[in-house]
């Protein structure tokens, strides 16, 4: 029996992707901030841990509490919507450090268990619009571009350990909190000269009719984690498959 360890399971693409495994026989380590029991169905195959990815000790406690593990969802994250010059660089700092070092952090605890068996699968959740940036994304942007960037490199690195490394690219999706958790992060993110901007972005996403589920972000990583001929980069989600096949 495979075990997944999974960042970021307390709502949406996380979420989704913990019960896609427990439903298909995996062991499932789910790991949040503040661990609740109440949202996924009870199984013994199942563990809810407590994770903050920008903490070392609290990385440390999982890792050794979770014991050895067949593939690592990089999935945590947190949002910023707004101008640059409205982000404060202590927001901009938050993001990269959960978005990009968290992800490196978590990462870089598997790796000699990994390297080790000569196994594993690593799967980092970033985003689509690293592939067409759009304007007051550029902080959250900036943090996924960079996890693309170093998933491509370590995924030379690690393959004469046969270790994979992939990617998956969510589209925008009205099923995550992104909007909701990102609130606290974007008092006085848009100034008034860029509120014609805003307005027009807003606008746009409301008359969107290609979405990205929950399910569809938890198909990819399933497939990235079982398939081992699949692309590293794997758009989910309608808007970004569309998106990735126009370019």
């Amino acid at each position: 029996m495979k075990t997944v360890l999974i960042t970021g399971c307390s709502s949406g693409f996380g979420l989704e992707t913990a019960r896609h495994f427990l439903e298909r026989g995996w062991q499932v380590i789910a790991t949040m901030r503040t661990p609740s029991h109440d949202l996924l169905p009870r199984a013994e195959r199942l563990r809810v841990l407590a994770l903050d990815v920008t903490d070392a000790g609290s990385i440390g406690r999982v890792i050794e509490a979770a014991g050895p593990v067949d593939v690592l969802v990089n999935n945590a994250g947190i949002g910023v919507l707004g101008a640059l010059e409205g982000i404060p660089m202590s927001t901009a700092r938050d993001v990269f450090e959960t978005n990009t070092l968290g992800t490196i952090a978590m990462t870089q605890a598997v790796l000699p268990q990994f390297r080790k068996r000569r196994c594993g699968v690593v799967v980092n959740v970033t985003s689509s619009v690293t592939l067409m940036p759009l304007p007051l994304l550029a902080v959250y942007t900036g943090s996924k571009a960079a996890v693309n960037a170093f998933t491509e490199s370590l995924a030379l690195e690690l393959k004469p350990f046969d270790v994979r490394v992939n990617l998956v690219l969510p589209g925008r999706s009205p099923t995550t909190r992104f909007g909701e958790n990102a609130q606290s992060r974007m008092q006085g993110s848009i100034p008034p000269a860029y509120a014609q901007m805003a307005q027009d972005v807003f606008s746009g996403w409301a008359h969107s009719t290609e979405v990205t589920m929950a399910k569809d972000v938890a198909e990819a990583v399933w497939r990235a984690a079982n398939d081992p001929s699949c692309p590293m980069r794997l758009p989910a989600g309608a808007d970004a498959v569309a998106l990735a096949a126009s370019l």
